[in-house]
């Protein structure tokens, strides 16, 4: 073999390495203590988190409040009012008073963070690049697209439907979790379905003027739907100003419920600028996912949002991600469409989402912008 043959065969080999390195995730980083993020990691110049004139933290936004305690009470057309404008200027809200408990959030934190603290080969049993899977442990956002990989790990748990079995493959260890993340599920799946109430009231589409019959098929649709939830792990970096948590998205699906820790991290984009959502103990964070902006026919926006990560502290999120069935067929709502307000998307449904995704890296809201018409 010639020096030459040997020494690209080396380099070769080299790469291969360093992929299957990255494979395993950044908590794997971390732990073996890189001091510097490997250039699979970084992102240009243009797309860094500290360009232009943004800095990290600096600019926070308070989003609207929403006291759940006060949407059930009198003052609903009032909550309801400002649930309208938050989901069409924002397309983000904070939820208090909710009636989750504060032990049940509690202990899902903390179950998710000792999941992240186990030993490699233990979350290893989890790895998985497939998009169907029931149970995955994985990195970045996604491993078979991503030119640059996001310093971000994660356990996506598929919880509605969940036949018996489903529940035999979530990780055993720690073993609490199966229990926790169950409760934790059923919990945020009701203020799913509450919120869902209000949010079609607010559109006009679940109100005293329908019959019984019309509302009730309207909620059932949901109640049948589909529910993940996803714990993130974000550890500390050496360099976050060259790299983010996750990249500009916006989310698939209607809601999103997101249970934030102390740590800051979460930016949107409001008014052409990055701003860090102020976290507020014990409250979720709801954002607009596509299909609600396909459903109510662009009136309420699902909106780009992203990560920042830090170098003092790892950062555990997790969010429930909620929607209709998967093989229900998304599309604007005939009552929410007339002459004024034409039709504006395409039809859409979780296939189509699948093969969109597994072709392209999914940044922005590009899958969105694919379904929309003219």
């Amino acid at each position: 073999m010639s020096p030459a043959i040997s020494l690209t065969s080396s380099t070769r080999m080299s790469d291969s390495l360093s992929e299957i390195q990255y494979q395993k995730g950044v908590k794997h980083l971390h732990e073996n203590g890189i001091d510097k993020v490997p250039n699979k990691y970084i992102l240009p110049i243009t797309e860094r988190p500290s360009t232009g004139n943004e800095s990290h933290f600096k600019e926070n936004i308070k989003l609207p409040v929403i006291d759940f305690a006060e949407l059930q009470g009198p003052t609903r057309s009032r909550v309801l009012k400002a649930l309208t404008k938050a989901c069409e200027q924002y397309g983000f809200f904070q939820v208090v008073n909710h009636g989750i408990s504060t032990d049940i959030i509690h202990r899902m934190t903390e179950v998710c963070k000792r999941f992240f603290e186990l030993p490699f080969d233990e979350r290893l049993k989890y790895m998985s690049t497939d998009m169907k899977a029931p149970v995955r442990y994985g990195t970045s956002f996604s491993q078979n697209k991503d030119g640059v990989y996001c310093w971000r790990d994660f356990l996506k748990l598929v919880c509605h439907p969940m036949p018996d079995h489903f529940l035999s493959q979530w990780p055993s260890s720690p073993k609490d979790l199966r229990t926790q993340a169950a409760t934790y599920s059923k919990e945020t799946r009701n203020l799913f379905m509450m919120l869902m109430e209000a949010i079609l009231e607010s559109l006009g589409l679940c109100t005293s003027e329908l019959n019984f019959t019309e509302e009730k098929e309207i909620l059932e649709e949901f109640q049948e739907g589909s529910q993940i939830v996803v714990a993130n792990c974000y550890p500390p970096c050496p360099e976050p100003e060259l790299t983010l948590g996750m990249p500009p998205h916006s989310d698939y699906g209607f809601l999103t419920l997101l249970l934030q820790d102390e740590v800051k991290g979460l930016q949107i984009q409001f008014e052409e600028k990055w701003l860090t959502v102020e976290p507020i103990p014990n409250a979720f964070v709801i954002n607009i996912g596509d299909h609600l902006e396909i459903f109510s026919n662009g009136r309420y926006r699902s909106v780009l949002h992203r990560v920042l990560v830090n170098q003092e502290k790892t950062r555990v999120t997790v969010a429930s991600l909620h929607s209709l069935p998967f093989d229900r067929v998304i599309q604007p709502s005939p009552k929410l469409i007339s002459k004024n307000n034409p039709r504006r998307y395409l039809d859409t449904d979780f296939a189509t989402f699948l093969e969109y995704i597994s072709s392209c890296e999914p940044k922005t809201k590009a899958f969105l912008e694919s379904r929309k018409l003219n």
